[in-house]
């Protein structure tokens, strides 16, 4: 980690370093739409899918994969609520026909469901339950020898970071594959994008920053036979020790943006601030609304993120990279620099999400594992600095950060629906502890 965090001299050419770290990113994504000639698994070989946490997520994970490779099948199936799965399972039979006919014996619920799926026999797991739960889950996957595809983002706190790179390093050992839900990664107008960043095209970068507004999302009304655990885990969202709060459960998107057009390089510290002014209703949960958030690279280097959701307010998803020789330019469709080297992407389009699957299982069968784990969990850990600043209205440091004891769920690992936790309350930056 300290070699991350290096201050790079001034004359060191930053460039240069931006440039070489960068580099592994394109090429780790130069997989899509290659095929599966030359692989050393049998091309008809079939392999058994497993998926867990059945929502909408979830069940698109699904569909993606067995279109990534015809030699699939979905084979077992795993949630905490067993409606969930069956709708999930309707859905994926009318996409997938016979492929996805997951038959009784292999449709398992409750909170052990994963562990009994990652037992059952499957070959590829995907990971798609709310995230707090998914540094445990990575961490059977890994220590079965099974493949994985884990949705974004990967924890919700330091503990589970440092879970997650410890099961990312067991899969490099067993040559295992892992891929995660960051899915602007196999972006070809980003690929391009931030190819020609890394590349120097604006020169070195001075600035860059990151804006996502959006609207309300869904809620759940209570019904008279949840318990409280059934009631937040159908509104996981609204929980940090469930989604982490909003900054980094889909900022950290942004976030990944950021540090892939920094060549991987991790912010020194950050400081911020957030609230809730439009999330005043219980139902809320602990999240907050809004954060803007400052990160230090040092050399002068700044980072500025904002995000919100409310409703009635304007919407905006872009990042923004300042250069020496020009500037940087995503939202939308728009992909774009001006300056010296004007460029404007205007080449070939993809489903970004059908692609990471696409790379993810061309990896399987050529036996030449892709593992994202120590980049995901970077950029989720960037997320939950911009969200604990904003709690605390303290700077802190990566390795504070990194190093942080403070785990946001319960203690006792065994859940149940009868389980009595309130988590932690909402944060008031001052008295507000996190690190």
């Amino acid at each position: 980690m300290a070699k991350k965090n290096l201050k790079i001299e001034a004359g060191n050419d930053r460039r240069t370093f931006i440039k070489k770290a960068g580099a592994a990113t394109l090429f780790s994504v130069a997989t899509l739409n290659t095929g599966f000639a030359n692989t050393f698994l049998p091309r008809n070989k079939v392999l058994k899918v497993g998926l867990v946490g059945c929502g909408g997520r979830g069940t698109g994970a699904a569909v993606q994969a067995l279109r990534a490779d015809p030699d699939t099948v979905l084979h077992a199936m795993a949630d905490a609520f067993e409606d969930r799965l069956l709708s999930s399972l309707e859905l994926l039979k009318k996409a997938h026909g016979q492929r996805a006919d997951v038959k009784k014996n292999k449709q398992f619920i409750g909170f052990d469901a994963y562990q009994k799926l990652i037992d059952s026999g499957v070959d590829v797991v995907l990971l798609a339950t709310p995230p707090g739960f998914r540094p445990a889950h990575l961490t059977a996957a890994i220590d079965a020898g099974k493949h994985v595809f884990y949705e974004k983002p990967v924890a919700v706190d330091g503990p589970g970071i440092r879970k997650v790179l410890e099961a990312a390093k067991k899969a490099k050992e067993k040559n295992l594959s892992i891929v995660s839900g960051l899915c602007f990664r196999y972006d070809l107008q980003k690929q391009a994008l931030y190819g020609k960043v890394l590349n120097g095209d604006i020169g070195d970068v001075r600035a860059i920053s990151s804006t996502r507004y959006g609207g309300e999302l869904w809620y759940k009304e209570r019904q008279p036979d949840w318990t409280d655990m059934q009631y937040k885990m159908r509104n996981w969202y609204y929980y940090n020790w469930l989604g982490g709060d909003f900054i980094v459960e889909m900022f950290v998107h942004s976030m990944d943006m950021i540090s892939w057009a920094m060549g991987e390089r991790m912010p020194l510290s950050a400081s911020g601030v957030g609230g809730r002014q439009w999330r005043t209703d219980k139902k809320y949960g602990n999240i907050y609304d809004h954060f803007a958030v400052e990160m230090d690279y040092g050399d002068g280097l700044k980072g500025n993120v904002f995000t919100r959701q409310l409703t009635g307010g304007s919407s905006r998803n872009s990042v923004e990279v300042t250069g020496s020789e020009g500037n940087a330019f995503y939202e939308g469709n728009r992909h774009e620099i001006w300056g010296k080297n004007t460029w404007k992407y205007e080449g070939e389009k993809n489903d970004m999400y059908q692609s990471e699957h696409d790379a993810f299982f061309s990896s399987i069968r050529k036996g030449d594992a892709t593992n994202d784990g120590e980049r995901a969990a970077h950029s989720t850990l960037m997320a939950i600095m911009g969200r604990d600043v904003a709690y605390t209205g303290q700077v802190i440091t990566w390795e504070e950060a990194m190093n942080s004891t403070v785990s946001l769920g319960p203690e006792n690992s065994e859940y149940s629906w009868d389980l009595k936790f309130e988590g932690p309350g909402i944060a008031i930056p001052g008295p507000a502890k996190v690190v």
